[in-house]
């Protein structure tokens, strides 16, 4: 199964577009038993993963990386809820990212959510927001992608995301 063409076209809107339904496409045709299982998102995101890195050979492709050279990325307060006593902002996982290891350049970060799960998705366009304005990450891309998961497996929804 191949994402819509229409899919097709607004994710080449920006430039790792191409790269990205790519990726989907394979995740979708070749993984298509973790969809009609509702296998848990960290393996979906694994698999899209691996079929990223083979499109952007010249980036490092990582999932839940949470570092920002040896530092724990974290994102300011204003872009997730935080404790009274965490006055650092939260530590993030990302589930997706393309970067180079080492450097301050970050390409790409992408948060999936199955189209099963009860977790608002306000959560995830936070902290794509976070990851794109947040001085320390400056994250060139930001894409929020909903797997339907079931007997249709498909992309619900893939929205490019602005600081």
């Amino acid at each position: 199964m191949a994402i819509s063409r229409e899919m097709q076209e607004h994710l080449e809107s920006r430039p790792p577009g191409q790269a990205i339904a790519t990726a989907l496409d394979r995740l979708l045709t070749d993984d298509a038993y973790l969809f009609h299982v509702d296998a848990n998102e960290r393996s979906m995101s694994y698999r899209f993963a691996m079929y990223l890195q083979q499109e952007l050979p010249n980036y490092h492709v990582d999932c839940e990386y949470n570092r920002t050279g040896i530092n724990p990325k974290r994102l300011d307060p204003v872009y997730l809820p935080t404790e009274a006593d965490d006055t650092e902002g939260k530590t993030v996982f990302p589930d997706v990212i393309a970067h180079i290891r080492g450097t301050d350049r970050n390409h790409l970060v992408v948060e999936f959510k199955k189209s099963s799960s009860t977790v608002n998705r306000e959560i995830d366009f936070r902290k794509l927001r976070g990851y794109k304005g947040d001085v320390r990450l400056r994250y060139e891309h930001a894409l929020f992608i909903e797997l339907t998961v079931g007997d249709h497996p498909g992309v619900a929804r893939a929205e490019w995301v602005d600081a």
